[in-house]
């Protein structure tokens, strides 16, 4: 019950910011000067959702892991942060428009995913380890984020 309670909690916040995604690819970013390495839009979609997925299963690692409490607390807090910041740059990027900020609170995004990697790690190896294609990506996203804004 855990595995699917963690899961279903990332893929409910992806499947939300995806709402406000959906609302800005259609539109401004539609236009939007891009990078000459800019995925087709086709190609997000299935890498968040695997995410996602990735990222609810290290959560359930964690969760389920007999441990310290004080550091068990702390590192799904860290976790929350990241999900919690994930959701708030897709409205900040695709729903208001806002690509300055969005890769300044991105920047902050990928000191927590850094953190909770770290914190993870000392619960579960493997945890932090399904953590990793996630913060490449955000590291990608960031770069993307970066040139988007200085294009427009």
């Amino acid at each position: 019950m855990k595995l699917f309670i963690s899961v279903a909690i990332t893929l409910l916040v992806g499947g939300t910011a995806g709402y406000f995604t959906s609302e800005g690819v259609n539109g401004w970013y539609a236009v939007a000067n891009k990078p000459s390495f800019n995925p087709p839009n086709w190609v997000f979609a299935p890498v968040w959702t695997l995410l996602y997925i990735l990222m609810g299963v290290a959560l359930w690692l964690v969760w389920k892991k007999e441990t310290n409490k004080a550091v068990k607390q702390t590192a799904i807090i860290l976790f929350s942060l990241q999900l919690l910041l994930n959701f708030a740059w897709s409205f900040i990027f695709f729903y208001m428009h806002q690509p300055g900020w969005a890769f300044i609170e991105i920047m902050g995004m990928w000191i927590m995913i850094m953190l909770t990697i770290v914190w993870f790690g000392k619960i579960s190896p493997a945890a932090a380890w399904l953590m990793v294609p996630y913060i490449w990506w955000v590291s990608f996203a960031a770069v993307l984020n970066f040139y988007i804004w200085k294009l427009n």
